[in-house]
């Protein structure tokens, strides 16, 4: 009932003059309240609204808003939509389509966030927000930098690498007369030919007894050849021992800092002694270990074959820029902005590695 009331609601909301006059019910909409449904975005950037934002205030409006269902860095969390990463993956057999790598025109992506987000309040969003939510969407994506101002003004400046992947429909002009006509329903055809037999295609029955037709002789199989003989394997050389844990005075208030940047990091990572492998490896006696060795996860070509020890040194040019440091990780986070914040998460890294 509510659904048929709500639906005639704005059929009497939109009802034109002419229907008014006949019918006696409704108005001209009003221009401000054809405005407020009128918020479309067109890919050359008309019907977007003035204001701006970048991808530093973007974060924490992200965070705030997106980031339960997206990711804190867009990611994606569980089922939910990925919407950075993926590039050079639209040719695989599994193909990542994220704002990224796959959508054409920018547009979508304000016009969405602008229309439908957040999820459950829609069009709460101020026009500054929307902004700072699609530049850190952006920036997730390594198409601008984290200082850029995205507005009306910038908007067409981003390239959108997947802009020349789509081509116009043109099948109204080019296909449909070929089949869209009216059906032959009888007399379609002159003659009818027979033009293959089933026995050819061998899907034939075979005649009746056919099944007790004496069968040839088969040829006896030749003796199979007698297995060589291999030397005994030399004994494998002994283990290297473990390496012993390393154990460094930690600074207490930098390892409740880290804490706290960490939790940029949950979405994929876990630590602890119930630390189970998500997106991305556990943590656990991370610093001092190899690069790329923690059991039991899959991980890239790229990060298992780089090789080296994370210390501070590694881990604060990863921190940094990851995709910077490791050219094809597929980690998506763009990395610590704050010196500060790195300091701080490699402490805490170390208080988790003991």
């Amino acid at each position: 009932m509510s659904k048929f009331l709500n639906l005639t609601a704005v059929a009497l909301f939109l009802a034109t003059p002419a229907l008014a006059e006949k019918h006696g019910l409704g108005r001209t909409a009003l221009p401000e309240e054809i405005a407020a449904w009128d918020i479309d975005v067109s890919p050359d950037g008309t019907g977007l609204p003035d204001g701006s934002g970048n991808a530093l205030d973007g974060e924490e409006i992200f965070a705030d808003n997106c980031a339960i269902c997206h990711g804190d860095f867009a990611e994606g969390v569980d089922n939910w939509p990925k919407l950075a990463g993926g590039d050079g993956t639209l040719a695989d057999e599994d193909p990542l389509k994220t704002v990224g790598s796959y959508w054409p025109y920018l547009s979508t992506t304000f016009d969405y966030v602008n229309r439908s987000m957040p999820f459950g309040a829609a069009q709460t969003l101020e026009p500054n927000d929307v902004y700072a939510i699609v530049a850190y969407i952006l920036y997730s994506n390594d198409l601008i930098d984290e200082e850029f101002e995205l507005s009306k003004e910038t908007f067409l400046d981003v390239e959108m690498p997947n802009a020349g992947g789509f081509i116009l429909d043109d099948r109204a002009e080019t296909e449909y007369t070929k089949w869209r006509t009216e059906p032959c329903m009888e007399n379609c055809k002159d003659s009818v030919e027979i033009t293959m037999r089933a026995s050819v295609l061998d899907v034939t029955p075979e005649e009746e007894g056919a099944e007790d037709a004496p069968k040839e002789a088969m040829a006896a199989p030749e003796p199979a050849p007698e297995p060589a003989v291999e030397p005994a394997p030399e004994a494998a050389p002994e283990p290297a021992p473990e390496p012993e844990p390393v154990v460094v005075a930690l600074d207490a208030d930098l390892v409740a800092a880290g804490a706290k940047v960490f939790k940029k990091c949950k979405a994929c990572h876990q630590v602890g002694e119930s630390a189970k492998h998500k997106t991305g490896p556990i943590l656990n006696g991370i610093f001092g270990a190899g690069v790329g060795v923690q059991d039991g996860f899959k991980y890239s070509k790229v990060m298992k074959g780089h090789g080296g020890t994370w210390d501070e040194e590694t881990l604060t040019a990863f921190l940094t820029k990851p995709k910077k440091y490791m050219k094809g990780t597929k980690m998506s986070f763009n990395g610590l902005k704050k010196d500060k914040d790195i300091l701080a998460m490699i402490e805490y890294l170390k208080s988790v590695s003991q």
